[in-house]
């Protein structure tokens, strides 16, 4: 099966593989993008089982139209809507990594009857506040607060930019504050060793959703990016299970 490709509105980048149902739609994580090693091991994944993929790039990231410090996480998740709406049919399950499981709680909630199963890897529901703004010392805080922006040293590569913009509006989008209505089967993978989520913050997202058939499966050496073959082959097997359910 060939993927296609193409432009939503001229802006949002996305590519699509044809196959059977329920499809996958995979949502990126803050600053990744549809070609990080998750993406393309669902993509081969998926073309080797028949499955249909659908791959997108928020705005700001990667091919896709915009500037990074223009993206709010409401922005990010009109974007998610924006795409499964136009490119997908019938049941879907999700598959959110770090901010993609936050933006695809958002997705779920908008679209609760097209939801056939969430996959968190590492979901960081409500990170904005819960995680990001704690971290913070006053200074930085200050510094958000005085310029809109503040840049953070990152271990992936080119300094973060945090803007304000995206602090306040992350506020409004917060999921963990009220029970979290989902009908759907949820698998979430979660790293023990994970600097930048830590495992502790999955317990959270399961306590708050209210649907039963829920399973957390923690990785005692994992880490945030959960890319190591291993991780992927787990990602792999989560899916074909959650397919295979009746």
């Amino acid at each position: 099966m060939t993927e296609e490709t193409g432009r939503l509105d001229g802006r949002l980048a996305w590519a699509r593989l044809p196959g059977s149902g329920p499809g996958v739609v995979f949502l990126p994580g803050y600053r990744s993008d549809m070609q990080g090693s998750k993406a393309l091991a669902l993509r081969d994944h998926c073309a080797a089982s028949g499955q249909a993929l659908l791959r997108f790039d928020y705005s700001g990231h990667g091919e896709s139209a915009g500037r990074f410090e223009d993206g709010t996480i409401g922005q990010w998740a009109a974007d998610a809507i924006a795409v499964f709406d136009a490119l997908t049919e019938g049941p879907q399950i999700l598959i959110g990594s770090s901010m993609g499981g936050w933006i695809a709680l958002l997705l779920a909630r908008a679209r609760p009857e097209r939801i056939a199963g969430l996959i968190g890897i590492a979901p960081a529901p409500d990170f904005t506040e819960t995680l990001m703004w704690p971290a913070f010392t006053e200074e930085q805080r200050a510094e958000i607060m005085a310029k809109g922006v503040l840049d953070l040293p990152s271990q992936y590569g080119e300094p973060t930019p945090v803007t304000r913009a995206l602090i306040e509006d992350g506020r409004r989008h917060n999921v963990l504050d009220a029970p979290i209505p989902l009908a759907c089967p949820v698998r979430i993978l979660q790293g023990m060793r994970d600097p930048d989520v830590p495992w502790q913050h999955a317990l959270k997202l399961v306590d708050a959703i209210v649907g039963e058939d829920v399973r957390l499966h923690l990785i005692k050496d994992g880490d945030h990016r959960l890319s190591r073959p291993e991780d992927l082959r787990l990602l792999a097997e989560t899916l074909d299970a959650l397919r295979a359910q009746p």
